[in-house]
């Protein structure tokens, strides 16, 4: 089951702040670029972790991200 499809506008939420991404990626806004599939979901037995979505932010930089920290945007002008 894929959430989110390339060329798909996702905001990044990580509310943890002891995770190391929250300071980076919180909040930033981009665009599904990939999606790539693997193997997690026979570890977590949740079919969602077998994708993993490769995104690029408006600030130019990418990263790459599983479904349960990206959601859609706040606000989708673009």
């Amino acid at each position: 089951m894929q959430r989110f499809s390339k060329g798909d506008r996702v905001r990044v939420d990580i509310p943890d702040e002891t995770d190391p991404d929250h300071q980076v990626y919180h909040g930033e806004h981009g665009r599904v670029v990939a999606v790539m599939n693997d193997d997690v979901d026979s570890v977590t037995s949740d079919e969602r972790d077998a994708q993993l979505y490769r995104i690029a932010f408006d600030s130019g930089e990418m990263g790459d991200f599983r479904w349960r920290d990206l959601r859609p945007p706040i606000d989708d002008s673009s």
